[in-house]
C-alpha cells in the first residue's frame, strides 16, 4: 500500500487528483443558477411592474455577485486540465460570454450605489474581468483552447469594451444623482405652488393629482431609469445580444455544421458535469440577455418617436457635459496624498502634470466612449425605423378594411386624452433627452391609475368600519387620559399615537360579557390601524424623541395580538372570571401600578432621566395605571354601562384616536415623497400612492368630520390636541355625534394642505 498520493511504485497518483472535479463542475453549475435564478427574478419583476427598463433588484454588481460569478467562469480561468470534447470547448465559450452578460445586465444597479461603493465594486469587477482575458489568451497560446479562437478573441473585446463603459458611465452617477436631486427640489417646490392654488376639489382628488406629479419626477429622475435609458446602456444592451449570438452561432456549427470543427477524443475531468455547467451558462445567457435587449429595443423607440424621423443626427457627435464634468472638476483638485506633500515643489509640480494628461486621456476616453455608444444607437434606430415604417403600413393598409364604428371607438379615447394633466414641466431630463419628455410622459402617466386600483382591491375593510363609528371632532383624543388620575411619577411621559391604541385595546380585550366576533373585529381593525400609525409617526416624528414609546407600543401589541396576553396578565383568562368591569378595570390598574412600582425600584437610575428614556415595560405600565383608572372614572359616573357597552364607548376611542391620526396622510406622504433618497424615492412615491388607494374611503369619511383649529404641525401631535382640549368645555362620554359640535373648528374640510 503506498503513500497518501502515491502509488505501489512511489510515482505521483494524479488520478486521484481527478476524482473532485465533477463535484467541482457542480459547484460551478450552482453558482451560475444563483445568478440565473436573481437575473430571471429582475425580468419577471420588470414584467409584472411594467418596468421595461428592467432595474436591478435582485442581481447587481456587488461583493455576493462578484463571488459567485467568479465561481461560475472556472472553465474560464482553468489553465491546465483537458477539455477535449464538443461541450468542454462551449462551456469555456459560454463562461466568457457569461461574464458579458452579466456587465450588460447589472448596468443600472451603479445607479443605487453610494461613491466608494461604486469605486470598490467596479476595481473588483475590472480585476476579474482582465483576470478572465489573460487566462483565455494563455489557454489560446497553449492549446487548451483549440476551437471557437475567432469567437473568444470577439467575447474577450466586447468584454473589455462594456468593462471600459460600465467605469466610464458608473463614473458620471455622483453628477447625475447631483443635478437631478437639484431638479427634483425645484419641480417640488413648483408642484406645491400649484397643489396650494386648487381649493376647490376634495382631499381625495388633491392627493390623487399631487402624487401623479410626484411619481412623475420621482419616476423620471431614478438613477436606475436613468442609466438604463443612457446612451451607454443602450450600446451596452446592443453589445449583450452581440455576444449572445456569438455564442449561438459557434453551438450552432458545433451542432448541425459537423465538419467545421474537429475536437479530440478523450474525456474531460469533469467528465458529466461540464454537460450540466453549458446547459446551466447557456440558460443564464438566454434569461440574463432578455433585459439588455429590451432595455436596447426600448431605447430605440424612445429615440425613434416619429417613423423615419432624423433629427437624431444632429446629436450623433456631441458629447453632453455631465458625461464630462467631474473629471473636469478632478482637472482642478490639488493631489492630497501625504506623499507628495514631503517632496520638493518640482516633484509636486511634475505629479500635477502627470494628472492633468492622465484626465485629459481619460475625458478623450470617455468622449469616444460616448460617441461610438452614439453610433452604435444610430445604427440601430437606422434600422429598426425602417421595420416600424412597414409596420406602419401594415397597420394603415389594416385599417381600410376596418368597419367605420370600429373606427370611432378606437378613437374614443384620444378624445378622453385631453382630460389629462399636462405632466411635461414633471418630467426630469438630462441635457440631451429633450426628445423623451414626450414619450416618458405618455409612457407613464398611467402608472399612479394602475397602483390606484391595486390599492382600492386591499382596502383595510375592518378600520374602515371602526371609523365611521368615530365621534364627530374625534373627542375620543381628549378622554382616553384625565388629570383626574393621580400621577405616580413628577413628569408624565409625552404621549404616543399608538401606546394609548394598544393599552386601551388591551382594556377592551379583558372586559366580560363580550361577543368573541366583537373581539376580533377590534383586533383587525387596530391591526390594520396601527399599521398606518407607525409609518406616520415614524415620518412625523423627525427628531426619534418618541422611539421608546412606539418601542413599547410595538411590545406591548405582539404579546396582545399574538397571545391575548398585556406583559404577563392573560386578558381573556381575566374576561371569563366572571367579575364586573370595575373589577376588572381595578385589577389592571393595581396590577399596571405594581409592575410600574417594581420596575422603578429594578431601574432607579432609568427614572431618573427624561421620562421618554424609561424602559419600554415602565412606560407600558404607566399607560395601562393612567388609562384604565381613567375608563374606571367614567364608568364609576355612569355605573349602569355593561361590559359590551363599555366595550363599544372604548373601541369608539379607539377609533377616534385611530381617525385623528390620519388626518396627517397628506402630510405625512408630503414628507415621504421629499425625504426618502433619490436611490429609493420611486419606490417610496410607488407605496404612497397604493396607500392612498387603499385609504380613499377613509379619507373620505375624515372629510365628513370636524377637526380642531389646529396648526400642522401640530395635528402630527396627539398631546396637541389634548392641550387645546383642555382649554375648552370638557366633553361628557356620549355616544351621540352633537358633543362634535362644541368643538371650535375653523372649516368643515380636512387641515391636509401640505407645507
Amino acid at each position: 500500500m503506498g503513500r497518501l498520493g502515491c502509488n505501489v511504485d512511489g510515482d505521483l497518483n494524479d488520478q486521484k487528483f481527478s476524482e473532485p472535479m465533477p463535484w467541482i463542475g457542480i459547484y460551478v453549475a450552482a453558482a451560475c443558477l444563483a445568478c440565473l435564478i436573481a437575473m430571471a427574478a429582475d425580468v419577471i419583476h420588470g414584467f409584472r411592474h411594467r418596468k421595461f427598463w428592467f432595474p436591478c433588484k435582485f442581481f447587481s454588481i456587488n461583493a455576493t455577485s462578484l463571488t459567485l460569478i467568479g465561481v461560475a467562469i472556472k472553465l474560464s480561468v482553468d489553465l491546465n486540465t483537458p477539455m477535449p470534447r464538443r461541450q468542454d470547448q462551449l462551456a469555456k465559450l459560454s463562461s466568457a460570454v457569461f461574464i458579458c452578460t452579466v456587465m450588460g445586465n447589472s448596468m443600472p444597479s451603479f445607479g443605487i450605489m453610494e461613491n466608494e461603493e461604486i469605486c470598490m465594486n467596479i476595481m473588483a469587477l475590472a480585476i476579474l474581468v482582465i483576470t478572465v482575458i489573460v487566462n483565455i489568451c494563455m489557454q489560446l497560446a497553449t492549446g487548451a483552447i483549440f476551437v471557437f479562437w475567432k469567437e473568444h478573441a470577439a467575447i474577450m473585446f466586447l468584454m473589455l469594451l462594456l468593462l471600459v463603459i460600465l467605469s466610464f458611465t458608473a463614473l458620471t452617477v455622483p453628477t447625475i444623482k447631483h443635478y437631478l436631486e437639484y431638479k427634483y427640489n425645484k419641480k417640488y417646490e413648483l408642484a406645491l405652488t400649484e397643489c396650494a392654488d386648487k381649493t376647490d376639489k376634495t382631499v381625495v382628488c388633491k392627493l390623487r393629482k399631487d402624487l401623479i406629479k410626484y411619481w412623475m419626477m420621482a419616476h423620471t429622475c431614478s438613477p436606475q431609469f436613468v442609466i438604463g435609458r443612457s446612451v451607454t446602456c443602450t450600446a451596452s444592451g446592443a453589445l449583450c445580444v452581440l455576444s449572445a449570438m456569438i455564442l449561438a452561432e459557434a453551438m450552432f456549427r458545433s451542432y448541425f455544421l459537423l465538419g467545421s470543427f474537429e475536437f479530440c477524443i478523450g474525456d474531460s475531468d469533469y467528465k458529466w458535469s461540464t454537460t450540466l455547467v453549458l446547459i446551466t451558462q447557456t440558460t443564464a445567457v438566454a434569461v440574463g440577455t432578455i433585459a439588455p435587449a429590451i432595455r436596447w429595443l426600448f431605447a430605440i423607440k424612445f429615440r425613434c418617436p416619429k417613423r423615419g424621423n432624423t433629427s437624431y443626427k444632429d446629436e450623433l457627435f456631441k458629447v453632453e457635459m455631465y458625461w464630462i464634468q467631474i473629471l473636469l472638476e478632478m482637472k482642478d483638485y490639488p493631489l492630497k496624498s501625504k506623499i507628495f506633500k514631503l517632496h520638493s515643489r518640482r516633484c509636486r509640480r511634475a505629479a500635477h502634470a502627470a494628472k492633468i494628461q492622465f484626465l485629459d486621456l481619460c475625458i478623450a476616453l470617455q468622449t469616444s466612449i460616448v460617441v461610438i455608444s452614439k453610433v452604435i444607437r444610430f445604427i440601430s434606430i437606422f434600422l429598426v425605423s425602417r421595420v416600424l415604417i412597414c409596420c406602419d403600413c401594415c397597420i394603415e393598409l389594416k385599417k381600410k378594411f376596418k368597419f367605420s364604428n370600429t373606427v370611432s371607438s378606437c378613437s374614443e379615447p384620444a378624445s378622453q386624452s385631453h382630460d389629462k394633466l399636462d405632466l411635461s414641466r414633471y418630467v426630469l431630463h438630462l441635457e440631451g433627452e429633450d426628445a423623451l419628455v414626450e414619450v416618458m410622459m405618455r409612457n407613464n402617466f398611467d402608472a399612479t391609475d394602475h397602483w390606484l386600483e391595486k390599492g382600492k382591491k386591499r382596502e383595510p375593510k375592518f378600520l374602515i368600519k371602526m371609523l365611521e363609528n368615530s365621534s364627530k371632532g374625534f373627542r375620543g383624543v381628549a378622554e382616553f387620559d384625565s388629570d383626574q388620575v393621580p400621577s405616580l411619577v413628577c413628569e408624565e411621559p409625552t404621549n404616543s399615537w399608538a401606546l394609548p391604541v394598544v393599552t386601551l385595546t388591551s382594556i377592551a380585550l379583558a372586559l366580560p360579557d363580550v361577543k368573541l366576533c366583537s373581539r376580533k373585529d377590534l383586533i383587525c381593525g387596530v391591526n390594520e390601524g396601527l399599521l398606518y400609525v407607525k409609518k406616520m409617526e415614524k415620518l412625523l416624528d423627525k427628531s426619534a424623541k418618541l422611539a421608546n414609546i412606539k418601542k413599547a407600543a410595538e411590545v406591548i401589541w405582539t404579546g396582545v395580538d399574538l397571545y391575548h396576553k398585556w406583559l404577563d396578565v392573560d386578558l381573556h383568562k381575566l374576561s371569563l372570571q366572571g367579575t364586573s368591569p370595575k373589577e376588572i378595570l381595578e385589577e389592571l390598574a393595581e396590577t399596571a401600578k405594581n409592575k410600574f412600582l417594581e420596575l422603578k425600584n429594578d431601574k432607579k437610575a432609568c427614572l431618573k432621566e427624561n421620562p421618554l428614556k424609561w424602559p419600554t415595560k415602565v412606560l407600558a405600565a404607566n399607560s395601562m395605571y393612567r388609562i384604565s383608572c381613567n375608563i374606571l372614572l367614567i364608568y364609576e359616573s355612569r355605573s349602569h354601562l355593561a361590559g359590551e357597552q363599555l366595550f363599544e364607548a372604548i373601541s369608539d376611542m379607539i377609533s377616534d384616536i385611530l381617525g385623528a391620526c390620519l388626518t396627517n396622510f397628506q402630510q405625512a406622504i408630503s414628507i415621504k415623497c421629499l425625504s426618502s433618497a433619490i436611490e429609493t424615492r420611486e419606490d417610496s412615491v410607488r407605496h404612497a400612492v397604493f396607500a392612498l388607494g387603499r385609504t380613499i374611503k377613509i379619507l373620505k369619511i375624515l372629510e365628513r368630520k370636524a377637526l380642531p383649529s389646529l396648526e400642522t404641525h401640530q395635528m402630527a401631535s396627539i398631546d396637541e390636541w389634548r392641550l387645546l382640549n383642555k382649554q375648552k368645555k370638557t366633553w361628557p362620554f356620549t355616544t351621540s355625534s352633537a358633543v362634535g359640535d362644541t368643538l371650535s373648528s375653523s372649516s368643515n374640510d380636512i387641515y391636509l394642505a401640505i407645507d
